[in-house]
């Protein structure tokens, strides 16, 4: 944990920051019956993921605290809305979702792999590698995916009165996402694993 603190104070990590506290807030108001609030609290939440690396990278506030917490962020806000989801889709009424809502839990298992596989390299004195380009693509469709659910799926949507989305469209959407989601997670491995290889021969 030597220096993680060092320069913490900028911009990005407060985007992080925010981030994580929108999760609870992003839930409570979906489950509350407030689906237009939880899109919008979900949209700002994927802005924000958006502006904080750009403004790191352009201002040269990239932090080690920053490569902690912005993935921590994203995997907090992904298996939380896998899971809102997943339990939505189970109760709905659309035979075809709640059919296919265990796909969720894939989302969920992907997000706690990696969090553990962090976990476990702070533990050994390594710090995690920064997104990948496909970790990167990943977020940004998951985000985008999840957004146009919660506003346009059976059920759920925030605004499937104006035109609710069909199931199959719902469904490939989904899946380009999970298949996104691991080929980020195999883009992961190279890294992990050269790390633990320099690790034991030190």
């Amino acid at each position: 944990m030597k220096g993680l603190f060092e320069n913490w104070k900028t911009i990005p990590n407060l985007l992080s920051a925010l981030r994580i506290v929108m999760v609870p807030i992003m839930a409570v108001l979906f489950v509350k019956g407030y689906p237009v609030w939880a899109v919008f609290v979900l949209f700002l939440s994927g802005l924000s993921d958006f502006f904080d690396g750009k403004i790191a990278r352009r201002f040269n506030q990239i932090s080690d605290l920053g490569k902690i917490l912005d993935p921590l962020a994203d995997k907090l806000t992904q298996i939380t809305v896998a899971v809102l989801l997943y339990i939505f889709f189970r109760s709905g009424t659309t035979p075809e979702l709640k059919a296919f809502s265990w796909v969720f839990l894939l989302f969920v298992g992907k997000e706690l792999l990696m969090l553990v596989m962090s976990v476990v390299l702070l533990a050994l004195g390594l710090r995690p590698g920064a997104a990948e380009i496909w970790g990167k693509a990943a977020t940004f469709v998951f985000y985008g995916v999840m957004l146009f659910i919660i506003a346009f799926a059976p059920d759920i949507g925030a605004f499937r009165n104006l035109w609710t989305a069909p199931a199959l469209v719902l469904q490939i959407l989904v899946v380009v996402s999970v298949v996104l989601c691991f080929v980020a997670l195999f883009s992961y491995t190279p890294g992990v694993y050269r790390m633990l290889r320099d690790r034991k021969k030190k």
